[in-house]
């Protein structure tokens, strides 16, 4: 069983999604209030209460062996053993940022393709995934956006890349193509027409969920 020294909102955030739970059931799971968890989304680094970071040790040792799994794949992949000898393992931060009900895309460019995605950014080493999540966002589509909580994680099928993916909240800026060199457009897109953009097959299946099921 993974054993966690010391809790922080991102490391909440990673048990949360291992056992595939939304704010309020997660909140309700632990007895707290609902926005102490989204809290632990927007500021990453918080440091819970002692009695909180006892609540979630008792909530790891509840888990079932499914969502410990996930959760111990999760920690190993975001926090692996620094290995000072060869190179750290790539990481991404994928947001989906929803307003109302569109959700943001950016096209990139693509070996000469282009190909709808959502918009997504490399964390540093040591960096925190929330933070680049929205940090890339901006970055890369001048939309200001908030984190409201971590999806999942897992290690990309085709392309071996860790990626941690985030449901955040839209709160101010108009969408704008700010990375031309790797982007050829950006927009908001309906929900129920994502999969006119994206194959659904493709699409990571909690991404769905959270946008409410099947949109093709």
């Amino acid at each position: 069983m993974t054993v966690i020294d010391a809790w922080n909102g991102e490391r909440a955030g990673r048990l949360q999604a291992a056992l595939r739970m939304s704010n309020e059931e997660f909140a309700e799971h632990l007895g707290l209030a609902p926005r102490t968890v989204a809290g632990w989304h927007q500021n990453p680094g918080t440091r819970p209460r002692p009695d909180v970071q006892r609540m979630l040790d008792a909530a790891v040792q509840r888990a079932d062996d499914g969502a410990r799994q996930r959760f111990a794949h999760a920690m190993r992949a975001a926090e692996p053993e620094r290995d000072d000898s060869g190179p750290q393992r790539l990481m991404v931060a994928l947001s989906v940022v929803q307003r109302d009900d569109s959700v943001l895309l950016v096209q990139r460019r693509d070996d000469g393709a282009l190909r709808w995605q959502f918009p997504a950014g490399i964390v540093k080493p040591g960096g925190s995934p929330a933070d680049a999540a929205v940090r890339e966002t901006y970055v890369e589509t001048a939309v200001h956006c908030s984190v409201s909580e971590q999806i999942g994680a897992r290690v990309h099928p085709h392309t071996g890349v860790y990626i941690e993916y985030f449901h955040c909240d839209y709160l101010a800026g108009e969408a704008e193509n700010r990375d031309v060199v790797e982007n050829a457009s950006v927009a908001w897109v309906a929900v129920a027409d994502l999969g006119r953009f994206i194959p659904e097959s493709t699409i990571y299946p909690p991404i769905l969920e959270v946008l409410g099921g099947t949109h093709v």
